[in-house]
């Protein structure tokens, strides 16, 4: 296991030095100078400055001075700056956002709780009702409740996320008034108690954990129930039942079990998906997430920001690899992760 983990934490490295390069040269194509706006501010509030010699000064100070390998080695933090200092992306700077005019460590600190702590619930809550209801459909496969589900998975699948946000918009806020239609907080909350804040953040956030929540019932629902009606017809089920196991038994020891491991990928890669955001969600409820702080970073050309969360996504897409095949090692005796 530990030579294993080894050898697929040198890929991760290689693999995120070459992803590295390849996304900061794209971003580099852009028409985007922040030393030249950032000389010409100063020229605008002082006309008395020579352009060539602040422009100048700004490079050096975003290491944006040489070709473009040495400016990618300061970015990433491999190559010194002009005055000798280290200070990139592996010394934990992210660079100066161009819109909020901070770092961006700070810029992305609020918007990372906030679309954690919605994504962590609205999975926990899809979960929670999906495994269960996969599982009732499997074993009474072909039932009328069964057919109703699966009809209900069909049409909830097949809406685009935008669709059941706008009806459910219309329904729960407008016709019946019982959610806000959109942001995260009541006007003038800031001078109430804690906990006070807390229930009023979570008033606001139940609208947006519906829909994200209905909206993810259909795809998971129907991957669990194909996966346990394939385990249940299992020779190893028909033998469990005919040592006389409770049913019970079957169903959650041993066909749960074996439909676990189709279904390991998909859930690690939902949780990962928690740090990623839910763009179209954030937009559309005005959240103040990662997502709408990508989308925001998009329009106005922030390329720190954006080049922060793209290698941001890159780790977790990693990590996320190397833990399905570790979490696959320990569902599937059959694999082996140790070879």
């Amino acid at each position: 296991m530990g030579k294993y983990i080894f050898k697929r934490i040198l890929y991760i490295l290689l693999v995120f030095f070459i992803l590295s390069f390849l996304i900061y040269m794209i971003y580099n194509m852009l028409p985007v100078d922040k030393a030249a706006e950032a000389a010409q501010a100063e020229i605008k509030a002082n006309k008395n400055l020579d352009y060539e010699e602040r422009y100048e000064y700004w490079q050096i100070k975003y290491g944006l001075d040489g070709n473009k390998l040495e400016r990618y080695g300061r970015w990433l933090g491999v190559y010194p700056f002009s005055d000798g200092r280290y200070d990139g992306l592996l010394q934990g700077n992210l660079g100066t956002s161009n819109q909020y005019n901070k770092p961006v460590s700070e810029v992305l600190v609020e918007p990372m709780k906030n679309t954690i702590q919605i994504n962590i619930i609205a999975t926990i809550l899809a979960l929670g009702i999906t495994i269960p209801l996969g599982i009732f459909c499997a074993v009474k496969r072909g039932s009328k409740r069964d057919v109703a589900v699966q009809v209900g998975t069909i049409v909830g699948y097949s809406l685009p996320t935008f669709i059941i946000a706008i009806v459910f918009i219309w329904l729960f806020a407008v016709v019946l008034g019982w959610f806000p239609v959109s942001g995260m907080e009541t006007a003038g909350s800031l001078n109430w108690s804690p906990w006070a804040r807390f229930w009023d953040r979570m008033y606001h956030f139940a609208l947006p954990l519906i829909v994200m929540t209905f909206a993810s019932l259909g795809g998971m629902t129907r991957y669990v129930r194909a996966s346990m009606i394939e385990a249940l017809s299992m020779d190893c089920i028909r033998t469990a039942r005919a040592k006389g196991l409770r049913e019970k038994v079957v169903i959650y020891s041993h066909a749960w079990r074996n439909a676990l491991i189709p279904i390991v990928t998909l859930v690690i890669g939902w949780f990962l998906g928690i740090f990623g955001g839910s763009l179209m969600i954030e937009n559309i409820f005005a959240l103040n997430g990662i997502g709408r702080t990508y989308y925001t970073a998009l329009q106005g050309n922030d390329n720190e920001v954006v080049l922060a969360l793209q290698m941001f996504y890159i780790m977790i897409s990693l990590a996320g690899n190397l833990l399905t095949d570790i979490v696959y090692g320990f569902v599937d005796p059959r694999v082996r992760v140790n070879k």
